[in-house]
């Protein structure tokens, strides 16, 4: 039996899907037309954005991680390249216009099950002294930047990881 999901009606003719051994492990299969269904990654990309040896963090007002830091990031939409999702995302959650310097690292679980499977990380730089006056107020309630042996309370284990790359190679 495969773990339950969400995929219970072909796409193709509407008829029930299957749990089936197909290309290799259990899949949804339809039983009438053939069609396999292939789940796929949710990516999100991040960036670390460090400002005289300080990192950029967010506080976030969304549940899981609510009031916890974390670094800028979001989901890459699915027509959107990764680099162009972190300077978005950036400038969405602090801000701060960034350009992408150098990928740091792809981490890999899904801690929660609206989270994404994949974390892009991006090492950015800063284009502009100061950010802009508006943040997207319904995910990030503030805005720091911290010393790395003063770091607040972290939200998720793939942004410990991601701090501590940065850190490793600082």
């Amino acid at each position: 039996m495969s773990v339950s999901l969400e995929m219970n009606y072909c796409p193709r003719c509407a008829h029930s899907l299957q749990d089936q051994l197909a290309f290799g492990r259990t899949r949804r299969v339809c039983p009438g037309c053939g069609f396999v269904f292939f789940r796929e990654h949710k990516v999100a990309a991040a960036a670390i954005v460090v400002r005289d040896g300080q990192l950029l963090l967010v506080r976030r007002t969304m549940t899981p991680g609510q009031g916890k830091w974390t670094i800028p990031g979001g989901f890459v939409d699915f027509d959107e390249d990764p680099r162009d999702a972190v300077v978005r995302e950036v400038l969405e959650e602090t801000g701060y216009h960034v350009r992408v310097v150098q990928l740091l690292d792809v981490i890999f679980g899904r801690e929660h099950p609206r989270g994404a499977s994949l974390l892009v990380v991006y090492l950015t730089h800063i284009l502009d002294a100061a950010p802009a006056p508006q943040i997207d107020e319904r995910e990030v309630d503030a805005v720091g930047f911290f010393a790395p042996d003063q770091l607040p309370s972290i939200a998720f284990e793939a942004t410990r990881q991601a701090i501590a790359l940065w850190q490793g190679r600082s």
